[in-house]
Parts: structure tokens; sequence; C-alpha cells
């Protein structure tokens, strides 16, 4: 096994043991006035749309785009995020699928739109560019592709323990059994969101917030 698969198997093991306890993260009291602004914003954003979601998790923006969508369908490679997701108020109408982000199921391009929240950032820098390509080719020509993820914020935020050799930066983080896992966990900049996409798409643009970042674009193929 190369480093990067045994990272992302350690990433997909991280969240499976997570599962339970990954929503605590949406409860922090400063982030509170971000995640109603973005509830709002990303319902509206795919109100009408056949929606993909990659990484769906927990289901948490899950059952926020499903309240408003035409039809979503939702991926994650973890069984246990997906008991969880399953669970969710409009559960009733979404399609979970178990897959990998990184190998998009064959869906016949049927979605005229795209999600991912918080996996762009466990993405490492040398495969972004191959992952946004194949999200393009996941979904009908013209979609919407959309990725929502973290800023660093001091205090906030957990803190970060390293950066590799190819920029990569990582965080500690530790779970209710007592086991500590290093997570790469990237915080890229407005300009550099811009620059990726932009190669491959249309009308990027960036929504800052305090504490998220919400990244919005059109594919060209």
């Amino acid at each position: 096994m190369d480093r990067q698969a045994g990272q992302q198997e350690g990433l997909a093991a991280y969240y499976a043991r997570r599962a339970a306890e990954y929503e605590r993260i949406y409860a922090k009291p400063e982030r509170q006035a971000d995640l109603a602004a973005l509830r709002a914003r990303i319902a509206r954003m795919f109100a009408g749309k056949s929606v993909l979601e990659l990484a769906c998790g927990t289901g948490y923006w899950t059952d926020v785009i499903a309240a408003s969508a035409k039809r979503l369908t939702a991926l994650d490679l973890n069984e246990e995020v997906l008991a969880i997701a399953r669970t969710k108020p409009n559960a009733s109408k979404v399609s979970f699928v178990r897959g990998s982000a990184y190998e998009i199921p064959d869906l016949g391009r049927s979605h005229d739109a795209l999600f991912a929240g918080f996996w762009w950032s466990h993405v490492p820098l040398e495969k972004l560019d191959g992952f946004v390509t194949d999200c393009l080719s996941a979904v009908a020509p013209g979609a919407l592709i959309a990725f929502l993820d973290n800023r660093y914020v001091e205090g906030s935020s957990t803190p970060l323990a390293r950066r590799d050799a190819r920029g990569n930066l990582y965080q500690l983080r530790s779970l209710d059994d007592g086991s500590t896992h290093e997570v790469l966990k990237n915080f890229p900049s407005e300009s550099e969101l811009i620059r990726r996409v932009s190669r491959l798409g249309w009308g990027a643009n960036v929504e800052l917030l305090e504490h998220y970042w919400l990244l919005s674009f059109w594919s060209r193929s």
C-alpha cells in the first residue's frame, strides 16, 4: 500500500469510528450564526435540482439539501455514517449509495448539481485537480458545483500539527474511545480556490463566513 492509499484508508477508518460523535462539531456556539446562514443558502442553491452529494457523512447537509432538491443521491464510503444519515427527517427523499468520492460510481451523468461538504480539505493538494475533474465527469454538462469547508480560526479550529513536503497540513484529533488520529486538513485561500476551479469551469465564486467558506461554479463539460 502506498502512502496516499494508506492515508485514505486511515481517514475512512477515523470517520467510521467518529460517526456517533461527528455532529458535535455543529454544536459549537460561536459557529451557530454561520451555520444558520449556510443552511438557508444551500437550501436555496439546490432548490429544484437533481443533486449528487459526495462524502455525505452523517447526513447533516444531506437533510438540508433534500428538503428543497428535486432529487438527491448521497454517497459515502462508510456504512457507519450512512446508518445515521438514513435516520434524518428527509431521508426518505434520498437515494443513499455506498462508495468512494475518489471512485464516483457511474450514475449516467443524470445530476445537474454536485455538492461535497468538508471533503475538499481532506484531499491531498497533489490530487485536487484530478478530484475536481472526476466530479465534473460525474454530472451533466453545465452542472452547478459547490464545495463547503472550514476556515482556520484560532481558538475554534483544532490546532495544526505539521505540514508535509508537498504543503499538506495535518491535525491531531482525539475520539471518545481515547484514540488519537492524524488527519489531513488543508485550509485553502480564496484565491487558491478560484484558481483551482477556473481552469475547469466558469462563474467561480467564494463566499467567506467567519468559520466556513462556500465555493460554487458551473461546469463546462
